[in-house]
């Protein structure tokens, strides 16, 4: 993997003390050797707690396992895993290798698997044997033959078939000495663009180690704080916050791997957990549960929302409710964290903007012609800083992924007022942010333009009060006979498709609303849907003079 930063920037963010030599394990590494840490807790998962000593003792056995199966340094080992505590013990043994950890997100299914360990090359992959009903070790089982790069596959909670158990790779076993560098390529982490295939973002250790210290400045984190995680590690919110930061802090990380808001209360009170970072859909979870009046959850001080839209009704009703402070951040898989609020910022800022820059962070609003604008106008937001990625895995053909002066164009539109904070205003990027994942519509919607019975279609995101977006296909009909959206669904889910990215509302329309040069509209149908909505709720809202 050739993605390393350029030696002058390297130096530059050196010099300015914002990158060091720490390597993310390493952090595992120091507390494990540390009497007054070794037998604290690290990880906890359900009934399982897993110390820091014997954490280290799990990285090392699992880096020992993955070297006898070839694993070197720069190999990809990918690993689809629910919030289960072997996820933090296999991150930290592939790094250790000095290969490169590949997440990739439960949901995903053949389709998406199939591309991500075949343009990354994987050379060991991880899987569930089973997770929410979907057989993964069938699923693997089909594509391992099919992907000639793919030496080895690991099944976690499951029987040992094609390959090993996980829990195989856990005996005593001493780790090769390799030698590595903060500015090796150590994550590849997928992300969903504007076209129909995901970007491989890669990340050095020292982006990722720089990301968590500005998060631990601007959120007062200290060794004292117990993080919970509904997250998926396999994102990076979960896996900077959820595997990297404990360590790091030398605190534990509470996991939980489906999503519940009384299980997750429960888990809070118990566990006493202090901090935790998530999107929308699970802090409005928390915030509205019919069991929050009934569980103790005064320990936790600090909720960081991120990942996409967020309501500032909702920060206010969140602090109110939960009776910590909460508080808006914006970043992207490419730049994990570029502006968040502080623990010093008042409610109004950290409810109406995305904060302010952390440490190192530098942005920019341009206009199309990437003029760059005052205060208070919108533009595109272009991001620059140490916590920038390297590249992407594969770049897009005939496009720059930085300008000459390191700035990357985010794509989204935003504007920045003159106290310096952050607010979104939305994307240029043709996707619909779902529950805090962002969801490419042009893959969908190549597909169902092969469906006999769609002659045309477009996919846009609608607005959604606990999802964020949802999406809505505007279908023109091929023929009499319209489809129907279980058509549509079970077409798309027997295509390979992830349930996520299949539109859950169908509009027929007689045509598509396009521009002189033949382009779809699709402001006017974001605008149609929106405007429907509305007039929905309004329509099945109680008559206010009849429940006076």
């Amino acid at each position: 993997m050739r993605s390393t930063p350029s030696r002058a920037e390297a130096e530059r963010y050196r010099r300015a003390g914002l990158w060091t030599d720490e390597l993310i394990d390493g952090f595992v590494a120091v507390r494990a050797a540390d009497p007054a840490t070794a037998a604290l807790p690290a990880v906890v998962d359900g009934p399982r707690t897993v110390t820091y000593g014997e954490l280290e003792q799990q990285v090392r056995a699992v880096a020992a396992a993955l070297h006898g199966m070839g694993v070197g340094r720069g190999d990809v080992v990918s690993w689809q895993l629910p919030n289960w505590w072997e996820a933090v013990p296999l991150h930290h043994a592939i790094l250790r290798l000095g290969a490169v950890s590949n997440p990739v997100v439960p949901i995903h299914r053949r389709r998406e698997v199939e591309f991500v360990l075949r343009q990354a090359e994987t050379k060991v992959f991880v899987h569930p044997g089973e997770f929410r009903g979907f057989d993964h070790q069938q699923m693997v089982a089909e594509l391992a033959p099919t992907l000639p790069a793919l030496a080895h596959t690991v099944v976690v909670r499951g029987t040992a078939g094609t390959g090993p158990a996980f829990e195989d790779l856990l005996r005593p076993a001493g780790a090769p000495e390799v030698e590595r560098a903060a500015t090796d390529p150590a994550v590849l982490m997928y992300t969903s663009g504007t076209t129909s295939d995901p970007k491989g973002v890669v990340h050095p250790h020292a982006t990722l180690v720089r990301e968590n210290r500005g998060c631990i400045a601007s959120w007062g984190l200290t060794a004292a704080d117990r993080i919970f995680m509904p997250s998926p590690l396999t994102h990076v919110t979960g896996l900077l916050y959820g595997v990297q930061l404990p360590a790091m802090l030398g605190c534990p990380v509470v996991l939980q791997d489906v999503w519940e808001s009384t299980e997750a209360l429960r888990l809070i009170e118990r566990h006493r957990c202090t901090f935790t970072t998530a999107a929308t859909p699970f802090v409005h979870g928390l915030t509205h549960s019919a069991e929050l009046h009934r569980r103790d959850v005064s320990s936790l001080r600090w909720v960081n929302i991120g990942g996409g839209d967020v309501p500032p009704g909702l920060v206010r009703e969140a602090e109110a409710r939960l009776g910590a402070t909460v508080a808006r951040g914006y970043g992207s898989t490419e730049y994990p964290t570029a502006t968040q609020g502080w623990t010093d910022d008042p409610l109004d800022r950290r409810a109406e903007t995305d904060g302010r820059p952390v440490e190192g962070t530098e942005l920019r609003i341009v206009d199309d012609h990437g003029a760059e604008l005052p205060p208070g106008e919108r533009g595109e937001l272009l991001v620059r800083g140490p916590e920038r990625f390297t590249g992407y895995l594969v770049p897009p053909a005939g496009e720059a992924v930085f300008d000459a002066d390191g700035w990357f164009a985010t794509g989204d539109l935003a504007r920045i007022d003159a106290a310096g904070q952050l607010t979104i205003e939305g994307r240029k990027k043709d996707i619909v942010l779902r529950g805090g994942e962002n969801i490419s519509v042009k893959e969908v919607e190549d597909q169902l333009y092969a469906h006999p019975k769609i002659a045309e279609v477009a996919i846009v995101a609608m607005p959604d009060p606990v999802m964020i977006e949802r999406a809505c296909a505007f279908v023109v009909p091929a023929g009499d006979e319209p489809p129907t959206l279980p058509e549509l669904t079970e077409y798309l889910l027997e295509h390979g498709f992830a349930v996520q990215k299949v539109p859950e509302r169908l509009e027929q329309v007689a045509q598509l609303p396009k521009n002189l040069a033949g382009k779809v509209q699709k402001f006017v149908l974001r605008e149609r849907i929106a405007t429907l909505l509305a007039t929905e709720r309004q329509n099945a809202a109680p008559d206010a003079a009849g429940v006076r």
